[in-house]
């Protein structure tokens, strides 16, 4: 019945033209003017106020309003799946920044050459499976793989590890201060048997599609660190607070 439902529309973003998810723009899904916003500037390291304990080095490509957050919603509450497309190039733009990112001492962990033959481990923090089960997708997943799918064309291995899995049910984050998304979500998540020797293949980023406090790619962070994965930063498409980026 899931794979049905994304069948049906995969099948209609081919056969319905759609209004632009970003502006409105009819029957352009998305428009030139809003996939060049996509693009955006290039990704840029952010940090959340305050930072929680355990939060990797974060790197997002753009802000999270107007039509940027227009996107996201369309492909995230709306199934719009022709955006995982544009979404997961911006994505791969912030994983690849955040493969960058260098241990204290200056050198990239295990040295940058041996980093570089390494496929990069693209993790994405999972959804509820009420949540997805409503939605009929899992939005971060299906933008980690396209996000993989572009860093291989530009020649850097990659791929993607769901291993983070949800240990208990954890209230809705909206609304939410930083504070309570902390407790909400201490010890929320964990791993799937056997993630310590797929972990150990390559440098992990934590992907997700927003960064508002940090808790969740902190709580990411921290599972996969205590299950052996290397999290050398976390990768989004884009920042809710002000000035991030």
């Amino acid at each position: 019945m899931f794979g049905m439902r994304e069948w049906w529309r995969e099948l209609a973003d081919l056969v319905l033209p759609a209004d632009c998810a970003g502006c409105g723009l009819p029957r352009t899904g998305l428009c030139a003017r809003c996939r060049e916003l996509l693009r955006g500037s290039g990704p840029r390291l952010v940090r959340p106020d305050p930072p929680p304990d355990g939060l990797p080095p974060v790197h997002a490509c753009l802000a999270y309003a107007d039509e940027v957050r227009a996107v996201l919603l369309a492909h995230k509450e709306r199934g719009a799946l022709r955006l995982a497309a544009p979404l997961g190039a911006v994505l791969a733009g912030a994983a690849g920044a955040a493969a960058q990112e260098t241990a204290p001492g200056g050198a990239a962990p295990g040295g940058a050459a041996r980093e570089g033959r390494r496929p990069l481990l693209l993790v994405p923090v999972p959804s509820a499976r009420r949540s997805v089960a409503a939605r009929g997708h899992d939005p971060v997943r299906r933008m980690a793989l396209a996000a993989a799918g572009e860093l291989r064309r530009a020649g850097r291995p990659a791929r993607v590890l769901p291993v983070l899995r949800q240990r208990r049910t954890v209230a809705d984050q909206a609304g939410l201060d930083a504070r309570q998304r902390l407790a909400n979500l201490a010890g929320a998540l964990g791993t799937a048997a056997g993630a310590g020797r797929l972990l150990a293949q390559g440098p992990v980023v934590v992907v997700d599609d927003l960064v508002t406090t940090g808790a969740s790619l902190a709580e990411a962070a921290r599972a996969l660190g205590r299950a052996g994965g290397t999290v050398v930063g976390a990768a989004v498409v884009a920042a809710s607070r002000p000035g991030n980026p």
